[in-house]
């Protein structure tokens, strides 16, 4: 029984010292690391002009709901709907033969006023009337004549014209229809030039003045870029929001912008600024940093052979326009990165750069609508 015991000791021993050997051999033995194919891009130096971005919306300069002063009822409609309007075109007419038989009524009765005031003066300056007689035929035909005047201007105010030239809506009011005083009529907006209201924060307001030029661009006109100029800068700070509004004005010959859309706005500051420019897709973005992929090349001390290989570099990046970035520091003008696919590598491995394949990145890039 001991001779057994001791064999199976000596067998375990054994078996123990053997496979102790292979995964000594196992760890010992470097493994090569595999050789990844990538695209590249060169660490660019460019003049970016700093620009501002923001969001905002698009106003008229001159932009009104035409609204009923007086109510009553709607004997005419003078305009067809989305027509283009000139300053003074009537737009819609009450009814007004009450206040025309009213008119009518209080003429004839000034006319009587004034009849009156001539015979009294006539009699007063013969002594047979008293002054105070000439002062209350005096009195009751002005009294008589605001009435008149006050007449005349309910009917005018019967008659709704277009306060400015404009583009008009849709109406919404009918022939027929009984509205009220203050009753919406339609829509009435003035579309070229208009305006592109935005707000920035207040440390840029050193930076804002009047005549810096402008871009906005709108999801509704894809692709097509307004320019114009930074016409004024609101003369307070909003206690809110730490942000100051600051309008633009943009020619829109073709009615292109229509108030109330939503807008993108860039404002260019005149300065120009060196920036270190490479893709987006280079970088890799990382909790605890951002970093780009270096390619380099190195040489084999034992075989001299020369290959290229990658060292992970971290960087800070600033702007983004379109699909390039700019970067503050971590790189060159002239090193060479990966320029995409950089999620599946690691620091020190050997690569080799292909770019048939590989994207164009451009600052306002176009690209296919799917």
């Amino acid at each position: 029984m001991w001779i057994a015991i001791a064999a199976v000791g000596g067998l375990a021993i054994f078996l123990i010292l053997i496979k102790g050997l292979q995964i000594f051999t196992m760890i010992s033995a470097k493994q090569p690391i595999p050789v990844e194919t990538v695209t590249s891009a060169v660490v660019k130096e460019e003049d970016w002009a700093p620009m501002l971005s923001a969001v905002g919306s698009v106003s008229a300069v001159q932009g009104a709901v035409v609204s009923t002063e007086l109510g009553g009822m709607v004997s005419e409609i003078g305009f067809q709907n989305g027509t283009l309007a000139k300053k003074g075109d009537l737009l819609v007419k009450l009814d007004a033969s009450q206040e025309e038989a009213l008119l009518r009524s209080a003429e004839a009765e000034q006319e009587l006023a004034r009849t009156d005031l001539e015979r009294t003066r006539d009699l007063a300056a013969k002594k047979v009337v008293s002054n105070s007689d000439l002062d209350a035929a005096e009195s009751k035909l002005r009294r008589l004549t605001a009435v008149v005047d006050q007449m005349r201007s309910n009917i005018r105010k019967k008659a709704i014209v277009a306060p400015f030239d404009g583009q008009l809506g849709i109406r919404q009011v009918n022939i027929g229809q009984m509205i009220n005083s203050g009753q919406p009529v339609v829509p009435l907006q003035s579309l070229d030039p208009v305006f592109a209201d935005f707000a920035l924060p207040q440390q840029y307001f050193s930076k804002l003045s009047q005549g810096l030029e402008i871009r906005v661009t709108t999801d509704a006109m894809p692709g097509r870029v307004f320019n114009g100029k930074l016409t004024a800068v609101n003369s307070m700070v909003d206690v809110a929001t730490r942000n100051v509004l600051v309008q633009a004005t943009l020619a829109n010959p073709d009615h292109a912008l229509r108030p109330g859309m939503f807008a993108k706005v860039e404002v260019v500051l005149p300065e120009k600024e060196r920036a270190l420019v490479i893709p987006g897709s280079a970088i890799s973005y990382a909790p605890f940093g951002d970093s780009v992929f270096v390619i380099e090349k190195q040489k084999d001390p034992k075989t001299g052979k020369e290959s290229q290989t990658i060292r992970q570099q971290f960087v800070r990046v600033g702007e983004a326009r379109g699909d390039l970035v700019s970067i503050t520091t971590g790189l060159k003008p002239g090193e060479m990165v990966v320029g995409t696919g950089v999620f599946k590598l690691r620091n020190g491995m050997s690569v080799t750069i292909n770019n048939d394949l590989a994207p164009n990145p451009q600052v306002s890039p176009t690209p296919a609508d799917t």
